[in-house]
């Protein structure tokens, strides 16, 4: 049983237009295609019939064609033709997945119908620049225990070398069925001022809006599932555009990206070692320990387990 929530497949680069492209996906496989008029969706990989991977077949017509016999899917899962012309059986369907394109990724809901929505950044300046990628390695666990970090006020400060201008902001969270936000002033290691709203989507989506001293970024991680104990990173990071000032905004970008991915790759050495597990908590975890019902709490479901597995 895996949490309802919208998990990343792939990148929007990865789905060609034409193309069928098949990905790990909750310890299955599911394929990514475009229809007709671009837009992106997922759908599970195996053939009804004989089980073939449709990521070896083509699409034809709008629709995927397997290789095994021929044997054609509409995007929204349905078988409409048998390559021997028999007539089509009833229960010859791909599982859809819910599908959103947005950050520069392919988002699938595990479920029939969303939870929630993908979230906004309602701070944000009215045009906005995007550098969009992914961390270079799986990490090593599901996502909600990376997910666990940003509740965790007290590894925020002594691993990222955060300090809260006003103590540990416990008193701030914002909470909701399918979220957890709260806002902090403060200051990074090098004494640089920021003021951020971070938070967590579902149980795997990272989010962060704010400034460093005193310009806004926008910040999404969300974190794919390939299989289990496995998180596939992805980063998208949006800065106001400055027309005036191009070179300026393209290095304040890059900037804000390697950041992000520096803070990254300061947690990955303890993720790859941990036996991760809620142990003695403190008053300090007071957050973190909330967090940890909401992951309890969280609905779950794997309705395609019988069509991805």
């Amino acid at each position: 049983m895996f949490s309802q929530t919208w998990f990343p497949v792939c990148l929007s680069e990865e789905a060609e237009e034409g193309v069928v492209k098949g990905f790990d996906f909750l310890g299955g496989r599911v394929i990514v295609v475009r229809d007709a008029d671009g837009r992106a969706q997922v759908l599970s990989a195996y053939c009804p019939h004989l089980g073939a991977d449709l990521c070896t077949g083509e699409m034809v017509e709008g629709t995927v064609r397997c290789p095994f016999h021929f044997w054609r899917y509409g995007p929204d899962g349905r078988c409409v033709a048998t390559g021997s012309g028999d007539p089509i059986p009833p229960t010859a369907n791909l599982f859809a997945f819910p599908t959103v394109e947005k950050f520069g990724c392919i988002f699938a809901f595990n479920g029939t119908e969303p939870l929630f929505d993908l979230p906004d950044f309602p701070g944000a300046p009215e045009r906005l620049v995007w550098k969009i990628g992914e961390y270079d390695r799986l990490m090593p666990a599901d996502p909600w225990v990376i997910c666990c970090n940003t509740p965790d006020m007290q590894h925020i400060q002594v691993v990222h070398g955060i300090s809260f201008d006003n103590g540990m902001p416990h008193q701030d969270v914002e909470w909701t069925p399918h979220s957890m936000v709260y806002h902090f002033r403060g200051k990074m290691r090098d004494g640089t001022a920021i003021e951020f709203r971070v938070g967590i989507f579902g149980t795997n989506i990272y989010w962060q809006d704010g400034y460093v001293d005193g310009r806004w970024f926008g910040f999404v991680a969300p974190m794919g599932l390939p299989e289990p104990g496995k998180s596939r990173l992805f980063f998208a990071v949006a800065v106001g555009a400055d027309d005036a000032d191009p070179e300026g905004t393209r290095v304040f970008l890059d900037a804000m990206y390697d950041m992000e991915v520096r803070i990254a790759t300061e947690d990955l050495p303890i993720i790859e070692r941990a036996r991760f597990r809620p142990g003695t908590l403190t008053k300090a975890d007071r957050t973190l320990g909330r967090f940890l019902q909401y992951l309890r709490d969280h609905p779950r479901a794997h309705p395609s387990a019988d069509f991805i597995g």
